[in-house]
């Protein structure tokens, strides 16, 4: 592998998070950049000193000369740019969802693995110290047995579904775009799959709005080991973001808020403790590094292959669920 690695990043909302993350790094170059929006392309690379800038995605995908390909356009446009980046010999770092139906995500599965190529998306909760403090305890045995685990993915963005790219897509579901990151880190967390699903949803918060979506949904998750699960996506909440975790285990209970989280190991007030670890204390870049060092030493990253595939492959158990109105059982691609 040659030593300096060139980076292109198609779409510069949050992409431009991943050129800060990658410019951090020694031995790799943001060359190029790309987005429909001439004005951002230009602001951006103007911020960020990149030359290269692009209105067609695949002046970066099809480039010989880029080895990492950023992918944080909207979310319809993901597999497209990604398979073409694989079929070019690119690894692709890239924002969930990577895709939006099955027959997608098997096709760039296929990409991905033809490649040879390295593939992570941008789960980045993984990374909150409170959370990996929280995965080393359940680890030790500290909860003892996990019986029930919930995760809400709790932010006040109502208007990207009403006002922004979101609602302008033939589909669109905020288990993809916000409980999946929920989905992810209890899948984490408890080291469990799930095994079937169950979901339910409404359209109250933007019945008035040319939105055509379930904009608040909740899913039951059944874990291999037993556990249950709860997830709720809601893009309209009164009150501040929070990712609401909730662990109940045999030995300890742990309650995600904010600023502190609080474990209980009985139900007297005694028996409460303060966990001050930071939350999130993340940036969107943070999984960079880790990616980059995994493509140089020529290993699965923190979010590997099966882990990208496999939430996304409950999230479309969860949509099956709500359209069936019934209990679906979760198929995995792999």
């Amino acid at each position: 592998m040659k030593k300096n690695l060139n980076v292109g990043v198609v779409g510069l909302g949050v992409g431009e998070q991943h050129v800060a993350g990658y410019q951090q790094l020694d031995a790799i170059s943001v060359t190029d950049i790309c987005d429909i929006n001439p004005k951002v392309l230009k602001d951006v690379g103007d911020r960020n000193k990149i030359f290269g800038r692009h209105s067609d995605y695949r002046m970066i995908t099809e480039n010989p000369e880029i080895d990492i390909v950023s992918i944080a356009s909207y979310d319809d446009h993901h597999v497209e740019q990604a398979i073409s980046a694989f079929n070019h010999g690119k690894h692709v770092m890239i924002e969930k969802p990577i895709a939006l139906n099955r027959i997608d995500s098997e096709r760039l599965l296929r990409a991905q693995q033809d490649s040879g190529r390295l593939i992570t998306s941008n789960l980045i909760l993984r990374q909150s110290p409170r959370f990996k403090e929280l995965k080393s305890w359940i680890d030790d045995g500290y909860f003892g047995d996990i019986v029930a685990i919930e995760g809400d993915y709790i932010h006040q963005i109502l208007w990207k579904l009403t006002d922004g790219w979101r609602g302008k897509m033939d589909f669109y579901c905020v288990t993809y775009g916000g409980g999946i990151h929920m989905i992810d880190l209890m899948r984490w967390l408890i080291g469990q799959e799930v095994i079937e699903v169950n979901g339910m949803g409404n359209k109250l918060l933007t019945r008035d709005t040319s939105y055509k979506f379930d904009d608040i949904i909740m899913n039951l998750l059944r874990f291999e080991n037993g556990t249950l699960g709860r997830s709720m996506s809601n893009l309209g909440p009164q009150r501040p973001q929070i990712h609401a975790l909730n662990v109940y285990g045999t030995k300890q209970t742990f309650i995600n808020d904010i600023p502190h989280a609080r474990l209980y190991n009985g139900d007297q007030p005694h028996q409460e403790t303060t966990v001050t670890t930071a939350y999130p204390g993340i940036e969107k870049f943070d999984l960079i590094p880790d990616f980059v060092s995994a493509i140089r030493e020529d290993r699965q990253p923190a979010i590997s292959v099966t882990d990208i595939f496999r939430v996304m492959d409950i999230c479309f158990a969860c949509y099956d669920s709500l359209d069936a109105q019934k209990t679906v059982p979760v198929t995995y691609l792999i």
